[in-house]
């Protein structure tokens, strides 16, 4: 049994895969804030977990409660971005300084959607907008302000403007403040991506992350909204290493 992890700045995703499993059909899945990391660890423990394939991005304080909060005596691997995995190679200036979380989602959508060029978005504490050619290559991506942080630092910096909390889809014009607001952060948040699609002449784009609920509905370009995109990177880059490992 694998257990695949995603520690993202706010939550820590994760789900155990058997072997030879369709991407995204787990046996168990997860997520929790930080604060509650020990209650998902206590599904792990009784779970058969054999290996770990953990992507960390919110640094080492974390990683360490991670690493003890394992099981004991399996195989651990610390997901890092490097010049190529699974098929995809990375075109990052310093191909280590990609973030790992974004190097996963990229294979992740590559092994959803191949040999196409594709955007993947993934929309939490931060959104990313990553772009993948048709061959194969990690082109490069933005990063944004996530939509939530775009609505507090309106709250936090202005005088009169109010906390918003996203939500459905608010008309383009806003006639109160709080649809203005909201509606754009979103137009922010959609701009870009479309901006990616236009701009890569991309066939596919992915959408994930927690915000992606509330960021889908406003695009105009085709997508497809998928969830975890970055353990179905994970568990994409474990079945390739395994290949390998077969021939």
């Amino acid at each position: 049994m694998m257990l695949l992890v995603d520690a993202g700045n706010t939550r820590v995703k994760w789900a155990l895969a058997d072997a030879g499993s369709a991407l995204g059909a787990w046996r168990l899945h997860g997520a929790v804030l930080h604060a509650q990391l020990d209650e998902a660890a206590a599904r792990w423990a009784s779970a058969g977990v054999t290996r770990a394939l953990v992507s960390n991005v919110a640094g080492p304080q974390l990683a360490g409660r991670i690493a003890a909060l394992l099981p004991a005596g399996i195989e651990v691997e610390w997901f890092a971005s490097s010049v190529e995995r699974a098929g995809l190679r990375n075109g990052y200036r310093d191909p280590g300084r990609l973030g790992c979380d974004r190097f996963a989602a990229a294979i992740g959508a590559r092994a959803l959607a191949p040999r196409q060029n594709l955007i993947v978005a993934t929309c939490g504490t931060a959104t990313t907008v990553d772009a993948v050619s048709a061959d194969g290559l990690f082109v490069g991506g933005m990063i944004l302000p996530g939509l939530a942080l775009m609505a507090s630092s309106l709250a936090s910096n202005t005088a009169q403007l109010p906390q918003v909390v996203p939500g459905a889809v608010p008309a383009l014009f806003g006639d109160n403040t709080n649809d203005a607001i909201l509606s754009g952060v979103l137009s922010a948040q959609a701009g870009a991506i479309e901006r990616a699609v236009a701009g890569h002449g991309a066939s596919s784009c992915i959408v994930s992350g927690g915000a992606a609920p509330t960021i889908a509905p406003a695009l105009k370009v085709a997508h497809r909204v998928v969830d975890n995109i970055v353990l179905v990177g994970l568990q994409a880059a474990t079945a390739w290493r395994e290949g390998e490992a077969r021939c």
